[in-house]
């Protein structure tokens, strides 16, 4: 077992001065008597220190996040003194850097010890013959990502998304770089924690387990377990491996003889506790304890929470016949779930920020969510929360919407970092798929290429594939999200992001969609006038047209050629939906929060609806990293636009909705995503006069849908129809707007009212 010597967080000197001639410099002790230098905060970013340092302005507010773009080709080095801490005898004394961004050389005491290119996985330099008694001095000479990035050789093939082709070669959170939902702002710096950790020569290298049976009839889960382990003794004789494990009143152990420094086992364990996702059950976790032996001696321990659970994916491209189904303990799961971007557009405050956002996940109902590829591979803690929760995870790997080098120097970058990241994470109940990346397969759609071959991408269909074959064996891998092969489209296959032309809500686009999973679909809502406020300038407030509202749209100002045109998107959507124009920002932003609201609650009900035919949608998404006008249903200060809590609605596990109207007829549909049998009691009534058009009771079977009876509806009527139930005596309510835009504005804010007044009542945060 690792033990920590000494945490090395805390405040560094940070020099910096630019690069030259496009290439960076070795190292040299002059340099720090000859540049500038401030204080920094590690974890941190260089770029947070400038301003912490008063040299630069928050590079969120308003148009500052210009300023830095003339860092982009800057170097920098971190410096920090420490009293040594020597590892005990027979133990190793290990430097782990938790996260470095990006290409950097480390050095201890004048010592070279170690070159860094990833940001997205942790660094170990062994430093037991480095390290000294008393002071020590580390250095992290960091280069200008940039300058690495055009020193690599472009093939016709390679582009990054939007002219940003530095991503292709960098291992780095590609939104850095600037992406449609945070800015650019490519960062520098010690993101995560630095310590000094100590290691026996005698330990495990890797425990993994995996659950691939659980036999209902004869109740009992089967358990493969694996462990690899390295020693300095001098045979193998006498080593064993136990395993045992805790969950309430359910315990197992297990205990097999090590023979050599490999080992796979597997025990049942009788009348298991189950991983359920939520809204299915309970998210049972066991406490899990796996002991190196050595003859009849404990020499090291790894203690572990997971889930005995399966999760299976049932995929079909058959035209006719598309399927993308999950089954969790051979149950079909319907999928309410949220992408989940980036925190924050510095990462070294993420951490800071995650309780506070997974709160919300749990809050609105979800069960899934989809870790983005063009952001950083989440923290542990992310993850455990995801375990408590019954939340799954759909985790891509870290690339998106570029084409990536093919050849075998890459091949080897991303090996290394898929194994470092499937390691780190495996073990975890909530983690229950991999997908190569983010919209390649789409992105590569767009470049008309003559045949497959010329879009074929092997790091997804070999690289990924072999990495996942080693590591991880048990869970399912898709290639791309969506994944389009040969002699498909992007509309054609079974999971689709469905973005489309972001018209009317209802229009065939969304209405008539072939997906049978929707891995991303979001609409425009405009953020709080406060919050507004928080990141602009006065004078740029409102109106809308003005650069600093285009810059936090969010848009490369300095690039793109039609700055503002997603807000002129939204606003198109605002009048779409409301027949008088906006009389202030006030006003403005209230409609576009209705509009939006009504929307997602349209994708979230509609894909329910629909069910099995559809059996998911991971919707865009809760919350922004940076302050913004965006799709997130929440925005950076963490205040709740209307399609938060209309979603929240939507998604809990036993609803009431009405399907679009067909013919004369509109019908009202009872969902259960729970695995007990529900009875409804319910009815539809109009909100201004109070008629009732409809009602019932229904008995709805565990996890199906019941659809209970129809009215006669009037399509072009514009009215607000409010639903009430009760599911096995709990109470819950819905509504549903009826008719077509475009609507009146006092129609919209009177509605508003009594949809804020329904259960679980909420307030505009405007």
């Amino acid at each position: 077992m690792d033990t920590t010597l000494r945490r090395l967080d805390g405040v560094w000197t940070l020099y910096y001065a630019p690069e030259r001639g496009g290439r960076s410099e070795d190292f040299r002790a002059d340099m720090l008597e000859n540049w500038p230098h401030i204080a920094a905060r590690v974890p941190g970013c260089a770029e947070q220190s400038l301003a912490d340092a008063g040299l630069e302005g928050d590079p969120f507010y308003d148009e500052n996040l210009l300023n830095f773009a003339k860092y982009e080709y800057t170097q920098w080095i971190y410096q920090r003194r420490f009293e040594g801490a020597a590892a005990a005898a027979g133990r190793r004394a290990i430097l782990r850097f938790d996260g470095i961004d990006t290409v950097a050389d480390v050095y201890l005491n004048g010592v070279h010890i170690g070159r860094t290119e990833n940001m997205l996985i942790e660094h170990e330099f062994d430093v037991t013959d480095i390290l000294r008694p008393g002071e020590n001095e580390l250095i992290v000479h960091i280069h200008s990502v940039m300058n690495f990035a055009r020193s690599k050789e472009y093939n016709i093939g390679l582009r990054g998304t939007a002219h940003r082709s530095e991503i292709c070669w960098t291992r780095k959170a590609a939104h850095c770089f600037g992406w449609d939902i945070l800015p650019r702002l490519v960062t520098s710096g010690l993101w995560r924690g630095v310590s000094l950790i100590e290691r026996s020569a005698t330990r495990f290298t890797e425990t993994y387990y995996a659950v691939p049976v659980i036999d209902k009839t004869r109740d009992y889960a089967l358990l493969e377990y694996a462990y690899r382990f390295a020693t300095d003794a001098d045979t193998l004789e006498g080593f064993s491996v136990r395993v045992s494990g805790r969950c309430g009143e359910s315990e197992f152990t297990d205990e097999q003889p090590a023979w050599f420094v490999s080992g796979n086992c597997e025990c049942r364990i009788q009348a298991p506790r189950l991983w359920w996702p939520r809204g299915y059950g309970e998210a049972a976790l066991y406490d899990v304890r796996m002991e190196l032996i050595h003859f009849g001696e404990v020499v090291d321990v790894r203690e572990e929470r997971i889930g005995l659970r399966t999760v299976r994916l049932e995929r079909d491209f058959t035209p006719g016949r598309q399927k993308f189904a999950f089954f969790v303990n051979d149950v079909p799961i319907m999928v309410r779930g949220t992408n989940w971007v980036p925190l924050d557009a510095i990462h070294a405050r993420d951490a800071q920020r995650l309780e506070k956002a997974f709160a919300l996940v749990k809050d609105s109902g979800c069960n899934m969510m989809r870790s983005w590829g063009g952001g950083v591979y989440e923290s542990d803690r992310f993850f455990e929360l995801c375990d408590e929760s019954g939340v799954m995870v759909w985790q891509d790997f870290c690339m998106g919407n570029t084409n990536y080098p093919q050849g075998g120097d890459f091949a080897r970058v991303i090996e290394e970092e898929a194994a470092a990241v499937i390691r780190r994470i495996r073990n975890h109940a909530s983690l229950a798929i991999w997908s190569g990346d983010n919209e390649i397969d789409t992105k590569n759609m767009g470049f008309h290429y003559p045949h497959y071959d010329a879009r074929y991408n092997r790091v997804a269909h070999e690289t990924l594939v072999r990495a996942l074959e080693e590591h991880d064996p048990y869970r399912y891998f898709v290639r791309s999200s969506p994944e389009i092969p040969d002699g498909f489209t992007a509309d054609n296959v079974p999971e689709q992001h469905t973005w489309g032309p972001r018209a009317f809500f209802k229009d065939d686009f969304y209405r008539l969609s072939s997906a049978s999973f929707i891995g991303e679909a979001g609409y425009h809502g405009c953020p709080a006038p406060s919050s507004l406020r928080e990141f602009l300038k006065s004078e740029h407030v409102w109106p809308m047209d003005n650069r600093a509202w285009a810059m936090h749209s969010t848009e490369d100002v300095l690039i793109t050629r039609h700055p503002g045109s997603r807000n002129r998107l939204m606003a198109d959507q605002v009048a779409l939906l409301c027949a008088e124009a906006c009389a202030d920002l006030d006003e403005f932003a209230l409609i576009s929060q209705i509009s939006q609201a009504e929307a997602m609650k349209f994708f979230v009900e509609h894909t329910r609806i629909l069910k099995w035919k559809r059996t998911g949608i991971i919707w865009w998404n809760m919350i922004d990293g940076w302050p913004q006008i965006s799709d997130a249903v929440v925005d950076y200060y963490y205040r709740k636009k209307l399609a938060y809590h209309y979603i929240k609605r939507s998604q809990k596990p036993r609803q009431m909705m009405l399907d679009e109207v067909s013919g004369w007829d509109q019908c009202v549909v009872l969902a259960n995503d729970t695995r007990e049998d529900a009875r409804f009691v319910w009815s539809v009534s109009d909100a201004d006069t109070g008629d009732v058009l409809l009602s019932g009771e229904t008995d709805v079977p565990a996890g199906e849908n019941a659809r209970a009876g129809s009215f006669k509806a009037d399509p072009s009527r514009q009215r607000l129809l409010i639903l009430r139930f009760t599911a096995n005596g709990v109470p819950g309510a819905n509504h549903y707007l009826t008719g077509w835009p475009k609507y009146h504005k006092a129609d919209l804010l009177r509605w508003l009212d009594v949809i804020c007044a329904l259960d679980e009542p909420f307030d505009a945060e405007l």
